[in-house]
Parts: C-alpha cells; structure tokens; sequence
C-alpha cells in the first residue's frame, strides 16, 4: 500500500482481542473512504487509483476523460450514460441494440453457412476428380464421407 493510502484505504483483518493475533487470515475487509481520496488527475498512477477517482467524480463528469477512455472504463461510463435515460429512451436504446445484436448474428450466421456450403463444394469437386482418376466409389466415399449413391450421381 502506498505512503498516502493510509488515508482512504483500509486493510481490515479479524483477531482476537485478548491474544492480539489475526484470527483467520484468509478473511478481512478492504474499506475506502472516498471523501479522503484526494488525488488528482495528473497523480493517478495505478487502475485502483483510476477506479477511486471515477467513484468519487463520476457524477460530475459529463464525458469520459481522455485518460480513461480505454477497456473497462468505456464500458463503465457506457453503463453511466444507458442509467441515465429516461424509460422511453432506454426501451428506443434496447430496441436499436437488439437489432444490432440481430443484424450481427444473422451475418455470423450466414458466414458460417457459406463456409460449410464452400466445404462441401470442394469436397464434390475433390470426389468428381477422384472418380474421374478411376479411384474406387469405395474409396472415395470412405475418404470424403459421401454415401455411394452420391458418388455415383456425380
């Protein structure tokens, strides 16, 4: 813990009051109290101090701070800006979002079944190849997982 931690961030363990020994190690508390995290921006050095700077000022924040705008943050003040809306703006948001989600996933869809489709292709080109090389129908069936009947269609 840093030299200025000692102000606003505890590391609280449980011991035994007649031994002064911690009692169990493996469970204590972390408290933090935000009005004595005075740093400012310029003295944020770690995530924790970004994290405690962002409880502390999120509510006067209007956008996200430049030093912030990046993985998790964005995410959280994301959070922030969809909290608040008002009910008909957050369902009109929900809405576009889930059509976003639809759109994408109807692409995803569709990409993998052209991959599939594209595989299959290869594999009766690969099997019309073969069959015309006088390869045994048996073979090639057995190689490429068509049933006999297919081969001998092609």
């Amino acid at each position: 813990m840093e030299d200025s931690s000692y102000r606003y961030l505890h590391d609280i363990a449980l011991m035994n009051r007649d031994t002064g020994k911690v009692f169990y190690d493996r469970l204590g508390f972390k408290f933090l109290e935000l009005p004595n995290f005075d740093k400012e921006v310029h003295e944020l050095v770690s995530d924790l101090d970004k994290w405690f700077y962002i409880l502390k000022n999120m509510s006067r924040m209007e956008k996200i701070p430049l030093y912030l705008n990046k993985g998790i943050f964005k995410k959280l003040f994301k959070i922030a800006e969809v909290s608040r809306l008002t009910e008909q703006q957050r369902k009109i948001y929900e809405s576009n979002l889930k059509a976003k989600w639809d759109y994408e996933n109807s692409i995803a869809f569709a990409s993998a079944e052209a991959k599939i489709e594209g595989i299959q292709q290869g594999l009766l080109i690969a099997a019309q190849e073969f069959k015309k090389a006088g390869i045994p129908i048996v073979q090639i069936s057995e190689t490429l997982g068509f049933s006999i009947e297919e081969i001998e269609k092609i």
